[in-house]
């Protein structure tokens, strides 16, 4: 079943990692799918791409979509693990501008289009570390819970239109933003011990989440942080 078929979907930061992943199977269903990002990266050449800095000018990207979207995925992200006392004010307003201000920066460009399809779905993505203390996560994880939010925020505010605001949590994944932390075998085993399902997580694992958020089979889930971890939120392994 083709459940995207004809669908406007924008993905913000889809061209490396948990973006690529999403266009994939996205594009498997036949989506009209619209990428805005630095880089093209691997992305197809079919696919309609827009070269966009998140904190710079993005009106060619707004300029250039239909006057309808059915779906948005913010993915930008940032990995800026330091000892608290390290953290500068910059490091802060830095993972800040990336992870909440962007995502603000998309959504009131498009809030219109959304509403116009009468049935929206957004995810954004937090993490983990927003609920588990994990050291060293000071700013990131000050960051994502802005981001969880910003989601329960206008997940109340757009009800009435028929927008649903979700966002995912996951926890250490395979991608090239956290390639340095599974740059060696033995971190990767480190890392796998860490979760009470004994793996990290891989991009399809999320990308299979934010397809589910942005079906119609979630239609009846709004606000809601999901939580793609291998347990390690939720379990302490003895």
């Amino acid at each position: 079943m083709e459940q995207f078929s004809e669908k406007n979907i924008l993905i913000i930061g889809g061209s490396t990692g948990i973006g690529l992943e999403i266009i994939k199977k996205l594009k498997s269903e036949n989506a009209n799918i619209f990428v805005g990002s630095r880089h093209k990266g691997d992305l197809d050449e079919n696919i309609k791409h827009f070269e966009v800095d998140i904190n710079g000018d993005i009106s060619q990207l707004i300029n250039n979509l239909p006057p309808t979207l059915h779906g948005v995925v913010y993915c930008p992200g940032s990995i800026n693990l330091k000892p608290f006392g390290r953290l500068t004010e910059n490091d802060f307003l830095n993972d800040f501008k990336i992870n909440v201000l962007g995502a603000v920066k998309i959504l009131q460009s498009v809030i219109t289009k959304l509403k116009n399809s009468n049935g929206a779905s957004v995810v954004l993505f937090s993490t983990i570390a927003v609920k588990t203390g994990l050291g060293f996560h000071a700013s990131i994880a000050a960051a994502k819970g802005g981001v969880e939010g910003l989601t329960v925020s206008l997940a109340a505010e757009f009800a009435q239109s028929k927008i649903r605001f979700n966002a995912i949590a996951p926890s250490l994944t395979d991608t090239p933003l956290a390639s340095s932390l599974l740059s060696t075998p033995e971190k990767k085993e480190a890392s796998n011990k860490r979760h009470p399902l004994g793996r990290y997580g891989t991009a399809d694992d999320i990308a299979s989440a934010a397809i589910f958020l942005l079906s119609d089979q979630s239609s009846w889930m709004t606000g809601q942080i999901l939580n793609i971890d291998g347990g390690m939120s939720v379990i302490k392994s003895f």
